[in-house]
């Protein structure tokens, strides 16, 4: 049974006549008359009576009338409803991204996002690190926001935001009246340590510098985390200047850079490469692209937000 039986069925009951049927419907009257006979089969009973050159329904076929134009009514209401995606998108959108990201970064692409597509529920799958490319991956996640470079063929990455990663010190600090410091001045004093992902993975490479004197006091996953503990003189912490930007404008903490060159870190959008991508999630790109960027971004090749071959 298919859609075109049921409608050359209607056509007949419209009509009350196989041959006008055949004309409406732009066929001949043996092939009309074949398609009543495989629904007859397949249901197994009769839906016309011949009574000379005239039609009726019998009972079962006024039943079966009436479920085959609720089917194509349904049809039509599932074609429209997708046809109104163009106009008026709707659904669901899945982002994957850390707490810091979640807290600093998208608070203000969901606002304007929600301005230009309310109908669309934007919902967070907190992730860290690889785990962010493998919600994407495993479609758990339409679209992922995770720390640059993703090395994954089976995504596509988007350059979306650049900042630098800072030294943090509360104002008491020894080191808070300077600019910059290098990898053996902050070795000299404890430290708080990302426990793990990409930008732990660049200070154990900076702090190869300084030899074997690195004490670390702590390794912590959150960022809020980093700045409680370092305003509680538990150590020297590191977060991207996005992240604390609060906190040292409003002179609780001071951010140096490090030495001898500053630490860049920058932010991709990733998505599934044979994703076949809605009008909704196609809205998402752009608005990401037009919001979640620094004022204060530090490198030019972040102001140009093209697709990175990964």
């Amino acid at each position: 049974m298919d859609l075109d039986q049921l409608h050359t069925f209607l056509e007949i009951v419209r009509l009350k006549s196989f041959s006008k049927a055949a004309q409406t419907c732009f066929r001949t009257q043996p092939a009309i008359s074949a398609q009543v006979r495989q629904l007859e089969q397949e249901l197994n009973t009769s839906l016309f009576e011949r009574l000379g050159t005239r039609i009726r329904l019998t009972p079962a076929g006024k039943i079966f009338a009436d479920y085959a134009e609720q089917i194509l009514d349904l049809r039509r209401r599932a074609q429209d409803t997708i046809n109104e995606l163009d106009r008026v998108p709707r659904g669901e959108l899945v982002i994957a991204a850390n707490e810091a990201t979640c807290i600093h970064v998208l608070p203000r692409v969901f606002s304007e996002y929600k301005k230009q597509f309310p109908n669309v529920q934007l919902q967070v799958d907190r992730s860290y690190g690889a785990r962010v490319v493998e919600a994407v991956i495993d479609n758990l996640a339409d679209f992922g926001i995770t720390q640059l470079p993703v090395q994954d063929k089976k995504v596509q990455v988007v350059r979306i935001h650049s900042d630098e990663i800072k030294v943090i010190v509360p104002p008491t600090h020894p080191l808070a009246d300077r600019t910059s410091v290098s990898a053996q001045e902050v070795a000299n004093h404890t430290v708080l340590m990302p426990k793990y992902g990409t930008t732990r993975k660049r200070l154990t490479t900076w702090f190869e510098a300084a030899g074997d004197n690195l004490q670390v006091s702590m390794e912590l996953d959150s960022t809020e985390m980093i700045k409680r503990f370092c305003l509680a003189g538990m150590g020297v912490g590191f977060l991207a200047y996005t992240h604390c930007r609060e906190e040292v404008e409003a002179g609780t903490l001071r951010a140096l850079s490090l030495e001898p060159e500053s630490m860049i870190r920058r932010l991709g959008l990733i998505y599934k490469k044979d994703k076949a991508l809605s009008k909704a999630a196609l809205g998402f790109i752009q608005v990401i692209l037009e919001h979640a960027g620094d004022s204060s971004r530090v490198e030019s090749e972040a102001d140009f937000p093209v697709p990175v071959e990964t």
